[in-house]
């Protein structure tokens, strides 16, 4: 810049040549935007779903964003609306906590709709009040990534807000059951995501594939929607996704399947006997539990086939329940079941308690074969621990069994199958097997304290129990023969091993009189110097080598001597020692009157 001054000695008007101040450069922001919403998600309520919460912090946390920032929208009487501005991100008094109140924005109002939509099972009218609120979100997510697109972010920013904003509008379609945009939504951020992970480093890519694996259910949902569910495969694959837990709205789902898929199962056929299945919610439940066993077939680790069985317990007790409502609101149904006859609700009844009664077992079979990973049976060389966790011991496992003969101990007990003796049967094979097992780590629990003769019993009654489950039928849904088979060969070799190994104590305790190092005696050492014994006491100062102090004993008493020659000794006559009769008084009163001082002449 040229500027004209006056020289004061001259006076001639010299230029003067200032340079421009240098702008200084705006600063790029970086916003993680996934880590810091599913922080916020864990620490305030979603842990545990409960979006009230998460909605409530979000309220508070943009209060205090606004009013730190000293950006609030009116005054105590009156609101302005002020949204932010790209002015706020940059110059000198850029703050990066600026962009956060778009983003808490659209939080707050996919909170408030997530939670609209747990209410509106029961108040079907709330769903017109979500979706307004995801049309809520929508509208923040745009503005945030109109933000974001300016040179005030970096590339890592840019890409996680437009896969954020590909999310909430796919969430948005979703509910619009506008399934091709919202699959083409989920796809997009699906790909985002994938690749901004790829691009982190190691210690940062879990969340970033965790947030990827959500998006295959509903992907899968809008590819089976758009598609018209006709062909047979798309079906099985979305009750097996209903079996693992990955659908919420498989209701929505099964009443638009074909007709012929629900007529398969408006009648059941158990044990002969055909059940017609009325409630809706049973039949979902038949469904999404005959994919269960694909699902598991699938599945090689124990954690993830345990957690597919206790989501299918949980649909079954609220089948159970449902059952049991419909018979508490229909007094025909009522009548029914306390007839004598075994009715048909009360047989379907009797199948659900047993669907849910095996697949418990099948539960506890799992935990058992997850606790052998961890077991180191000392009568099986050539097994390896292939486990990580904590070492199991035998009574862990005997325990476990415990638990399963009380299972099994309920299915005898399921009302309606009492008379059933083919049932019967098969459920007490089943009590015979578990309790060879039962046997067999008690008596591996005995081996390791060293009750061997206590040992050797059970495995002779843990060879019985499981030759007699051989022989018996089993039940075709628990195949146990072959570990029976394995059990009661190595029972044979355990047995005799412990049979020698008691035989062997005995010699030692008895014939050869030595002893083990756990049996005290205080017997000094000369009345054991017959028997070995290493005796540590020796070695100290006070050995128990002999008892200086005999103990006392018995001994005859001192004879007793009777004087009997004084019968024939002669006394000498003792008479003249004696005094007269006639003095006798005279001596008495004298002695009287001078002992008493009154009788005596001395004193004249």
């Amino acid at each position: 810049m040229v500027v004209q001054e006056d020289n004061p000695n001259t006076g001639d008007v010299q230029e003067k040549t200032e340079s421009a101040p240098v702008a200084e450069p705006s600063k790029i922001f970086t916003v993680e935007i996934l880590h810091m919403i599913k922080d916020a998600q864990q620490q305030h309520g979603l842990r545990h779903g409960d979006f009230q919460r998460y909605r409530g912090y979000c309220s508070r946390r943009i209060r205090r964003l606004r009013k730190a920032l000293k950006y609030p929208q009116g005054d105590k009487r009156h609101f302005k609306r002020r949204d932010v501005t790209i002015g706020q991100l940059t110059g000198k008094k850029a703050d990066e906590r600026f962009i956060h109140i778009p983003l808490i924005c659209a939080e707050r109002a996919w909170a408030y709709a997530m939670q609209l939509k747990q209410e509106s099972n029961t108040e079907p009218r709330k769903r017109f009040h979500l979706v307004n609120k995801l049309r809520r979100a929508c509208f923040y997510a745009l503005q945030l990534q109109e933000l974001c697109n300016t040179e005030a972010f970096d590339a890592r920013t840019k890409l996680e807000c437009e896969a954020y904003v590909a999310w909430m509008h796919g969430s948005l379609h979703f509910e619009l059951q506008l399934w091709k945009t919202a699959g083409e939504h989920l796809k997009r951020a699906q790909v985002v995501y994938e690749n901004l992970g790829k691009a982190l480093p190691d210690d940062e890519q879990e969340l970033y594939r965790a947030k990827v694996n959500e998006f295959t259910p509903n992907l899968r949902y809008c590819a089976y929607n758009i598609s018209g569910g006709a062909s047979g495969g798309k079906i099985d694959e979305i009750l097996e996704l209903r079996a693992q837990g990955l659908l919420e709205n498989l209701d929505v789902l099964v009443s638009q399947t074909k007709t012929e898929s629900s007529e398969g199962l408006q009648t059941i056929d158990w044990r002969g006997r055909k059940v017609t299945v009325r409630p809706e919610k049973v039949r979902l439940f038949l469904l999404s539990a005959q994919e269960l066993d694909k699902s598991l077939a699938k599945t090689t680790k124990q954690d993830a086939k345990i957690e597919l069985i206790e989501r299918i317990l949980m649909d079954c007790k609220d089948a159970i329940q449902a059952v049991r409502d419909e018979i508490k609101q229909d007094p025909k149904l009522r009548s029914l079941t306390t007839g004598q006859t075994v009715s048909g609700v009360q047989y379907l009844l009797a199948y659900l308690s047993y669907i849910r009664h095996s697949r418990t077992l099948q539960r506890n079979l799992c935990l058992v074969e997850q606790a052998k990973l961890n077991f180191d049976d000392p009568n099986q060389q050539s097994q390896q621990n292939v486990g990580d966790g904590k070492r199991v011991r035998p009574q862990d496992l005997a325990r476990l069994y415990e638990i399963i003969l009380q299972n099994v101990t309920e299915m005898q007990q399921i009302n309606g199958l009492e008379d059933d003796a083919t049932y019967q049967s098969e459920v007490e094979n089943l009590a015979i097997t578990f309790k060879a097992f039962r046997c067999y780590y008690i008596a591996l629990t005995l081996i390791d304290i060293k009750k061997w003769k206590e040992a050797v019993a059970l495995y002779e009654r843990a060879s019985n129990y499981a030759t007699e489950a051989l022989k018996g039928k089993t039940s075709p849904e628990f195949q146990l023969q072959e570990e029976l088979k394995k059990v009661v060969a190595a029972i044979d070799g355990c047995k005799f091993s412990a049979h020698a190994y008691s035989v062997l104590e005995d010699d030692n305790s008895e014939e050869f009189g030595t002893t083990t190092k756990s049996q005290k005696t205080t017997k000094p050492l000369y009345e054991r110097l017959s028997l070995y014994k290493e005796d540590q006491s020796l070695h100290t100062k006070t050995p128990n080598v002999f008892k200086l102090t005999p103990d006392m004993e018995p001994i005859p008493c001192k004879p007793i001597f009777f004087d009997l020659a004084m019968t024939y000794v002669e006394f000498p006559s003792l008479e003249d020692k004696l005094e007269s009769p006639g003095k006798k008084g005279a001596s008495i009163t004298g002695f009287v009157k001078g002992f008493l001082g009154w009788g005596g002449g001395g004193n004249k």
